[in-house]
């Protein structure tokens, strides 16, 4: 006789393995919410202190912390092992491609420094950018906008 499959695989979830950031899993009698923690990206709105992310880069990758910046809506997200990850949670939350650009903080150096433009996501030669890195200086400064006004430095 054939085991009958959960409501999650049901659904196309993750049957059996950990609840996805945002995912509802029925548990006895109540759902529960698995929220944002350390290992996933989260979307940035309003100002954070340059502390939190310090301590996001020390929890990933020691120095550095991988961001993608939606420079139409002034957002951002932070947090994701890979850009990609970040794109794909603010694609999820209404963002367009084309405004999306990947990014890597080092809050520990000052000045220009701290903000690398170095992504495989930046790869888009239908919008004139044809690698890794942010090439157009005016777009550069749109997302430098966007990450100042979000982070407290």
């Amino acid at each position: 006789m054939r085991k009958p499959e959960s409501t999650v695989a049901a659904r196309g979830g993750n049957p059996g393995g950990r609840a996805r950031p945002g995912e509802r899993r029925r548990g006895g009698d109540r759902d529960t919410f698995i929220g944002m923690d350390a290992d996933h990206p989260r979307i940035v709105r309003e100002r954070m202190p340059l502390a939190e992310v310090s301590e996001l880069a020390q929890r990933r990758f020691g120095v550095m912390v991988k961001a993608a910046v939606d420079v139409g809506r002034r957002i951002m997200a932070i947090g994701g092992e890979l850009h990609a990850d970040e794109e794909a949670l603010l694609l999820g939350d209404g963002s367009v491609q084309g405004d999306i650009w990947g990014i890597n903080l080092y809050p520990g150096e000052t000045g220009e420094e701290w903000i690398e433009f170095d992504s495989m996501i930046n790869i888009r030669p239908s919008q004139g950018n044809r690698s890794r890195t942010v090439e157009d200086q005016e777009l550069r400064a749109r997302i430098r906008f966007v990450v100042d006004a979000l982070i407290d430095r």
